[in-house]
């Protein structure tokens, strides 16, 4: 089950992401830059996520 592994490992990095967003957002001086890279990041691995998703079910 190797992509069952890759999606348990990208389903983690996502939620470690969201958990980096959340404490820079509490921060009172948030860095913009920094924020805006987090976020496009949590996005490719919500992406990527949805790909192998959607070629799982299409294989099955």
């Amino acid at each position: 089950m190797p992509l069952q592994n890759h999606l348990s490992e990208l389903e983690r990095k996502h939620r470690a992401l969201e958990r980096e967003i959340q404490d820079t957002l509490s921060r009172p001086a948030a860095d913009d830059m920094k924020l805006a890279e987090l976020k496009r990041r949590k996005l490719q691995l919500k992406d990527e996520i949805a790909r192998l998703r959607s070629s799982e079910s299409a294989v099955h």
